[in-house]
C-alpha cells in the first residue's frame, strides 16, 4: 500500500475505539483505507488492550499516515469514542468499530448526503447484516428493520422502537457534536446503552438524521459483541432510558398528557411501560387482540379490542402509545389507526 500523507485538515476523521481487537482489527483497518474518497484521518484509541491491538495499529500506522493511533488507559468504549473525536480535526466524524467492515463507498455516501442536504446533522446508511442469520435471527431482523429507516421522520418517529441508527454507520458534523454532546459513559448504579441514549438525547434537542440509500457497513455480530454481554444493553436498561426521553416527547406531543391509551396488555408489554408509569404516565386503558384479556382489567385498568377506539380528533379520542414487540403487527396496527384518522407523531407514537 502506498504511504500517504494526511493533508492538513482533512475532510473526514474515522473514529474508532478499538479494545482487545487484535483478531477483526485488521481487516476492519483495511476496510477504512480502502475507501474511494482517500481524503481522510483515522484515529484509532487502543482502550487499554492486553493483545496485540497497539502493535496492530502502530504497524498499519507507520504504513499509512494517515492513521493516528492514540493509547489510554482502559475506560469503556463511550470515553474511548469520545477521545477518538475530541483528536478529530475533520469538520465530519465518521464513527467506526474494531470488528466491523466498512464497504468501499461509505465515506463519499455519507458526505454525498451531507452535500445534498445542508441542515443534515448525521448520515448513515444501509447496514448489511454480517452473522450467520438462521442463528442470530433476532440480530438480523432489528438490521432488516434498520434499513426501513431512511428519512429524517422515520428515524424520529421510530426512536422508541429500538435505536434507529447502526452506532459504527454513523457520520456527523463536528458541530453537532459540539451541540448535542457525546456520549455519556455509565457510571451510576442504573446501566444504559450508550449509543441509543446518545441519538435518543440528539434527536430530542432537535437533530436531523437521514441515511444514504446503499450500503455502507458490514456490521458483523460476534458472540463478544458488548450489546449481548453487558448489563447495559439488557431490556430494563433499554426501557428506562427510552421512558425517560419518551415523557419529554410526550410532554411536548400529547395534548392530553400524562393519559395515554396502550395498545399491547401482554407482560412483555406492561413490562416494557412499567418505567415509563413510574415516571407519571397514566394508562387509561389497553388495546388488545386476545380474545381471553378481552373485558378483563389489569391493575384496575380496563382491556378492551380494537374496534373501541375511537376515531381520531372526537372529544373521547385518545393518545395512542403502540407497545407491541412484533414488528409486523406493530406496523399493521399503525396503518389500522391511521385508516381512522390517527397520524404517527401527532396522534400515536410506536415503542418497543
Amino acid at each position: 500500500m502506498t504511504n500517504a500523507s494526511p493533508t492538513p485538515t482533512p475532510r473526514v476523521s474515522v473514529a474508532m475505539p478499538c479494545h482487545n481487537a487484535a483478531q477483526t482489527l485488521p481487516a476492519a483497518l483495511e476496510s477504512v483505507l480502502s475507501q474511494t474518497m482517500p481524503d481522510f484521518e483515522l484515529i484509532a484509541v487502543d482502550d487499554g488492550s492486553t493483545d496485540g491491538t497497539w502493535d496492530i495499529l502502530c504497524a498499519f500506522a507507520a504504513r499509512d499516515a494517515r492513521i493516528r493511533p492514540l493509547r489510554l488507559p482502559h475506560q469503556g468504549v463511550a470515553l474511548a469514542g469520545n477521545a477518538a473525536a475530541e483528536a478529530a480535526r475533520a469538520p465530519l466524524i465518521a464513527r467506526m468499530d474494531a470488528d466491523d467492515f466498512c464497504l468501499p463507498g461509505r465515506l463519499a455516501a455519507q458526505m454525498a448526503l451531507f452535500e445534498a442536504e445542508p441542515r443534515l446533522d448525521l448520515a448513515s446508511g444501509l447496514v448489511r447484516f454480517g452473522g450467520e442469520r438462521a442463528q442470530r435471527l433476532g440480530y438480523a431482523l432489528h438490521v432488516d428493520w434498520l434499513n426501513t429507516l431512511l428519512t429524517h421522520q422515520d428515524i424520529s418517529l421510530n426512536r422508541f422502537v429500538e435505536s434507529p441508527l447502526a452506532h459504527p454507520s454513523v457520520m456527523y458534523r463536528r458541530e453537532a457534536l459540539l451541540r448535542f454532546g457525546g456520549a455519556r459513559p455509565n457510571l451510576g448504579h442504573n446501566p444504559f446503552p450508550e449509543d441509543y441514549e446518545q441519538w435518543l438525547r440528539w434527536l430530542g434537542q432537535g437533530a436531523r438524521m437521514a441515511k444514504a440509500r446503499e450500503e455502507i457497513l458490514v456490521w458483523n455480530d460476534p458472540p463478544t459483541r458488548l450489546s449481548r454481554t453487558q448489563p447495559e444493553y439488557s431490556e430494563e436498561a433499554f426501557a428506562r432510558v427510552k421512558a425517560r426521553y419518551l415523557l419529554d416527547w410526550l410532554k411536548q406531543h400529547n395534548p392530553r398528557h400524562p393519559r395515554v391509551l396502550a395498545w399491547g396488555a401482554g407482560r412483555a408489554s406492561r413490562r416494557r411501560l412499567a418505567p415509563l408509569v413510574a415516571l407519571g404516565v397514566a394508562v387509561t386503558g389497553y388495546v388488545d387482540i386476545d380474545p381471553r384479556k378481552l373485558g378483563q382489567t389489569v391493575h384496575g385498568v380496563p382491556v378492551f379490542g380494537r374496534e373501541a377506539v375511537p376515531p381520531a380528533h372526537t372529544p373521547d379520542s385518545p393518545f395512542v402509545l403502540v407497545n407491541v414487540g412484533s414488528r409486523g403487527a406493530r406496523e399493521e396496527i399503525v396503518g389500522w389507526l391511521a385508516a381512522r384518522g390517527y397520524q404517527a407523531g401527532l396522534d400515536c407514537v410506536a415503542m418497543g
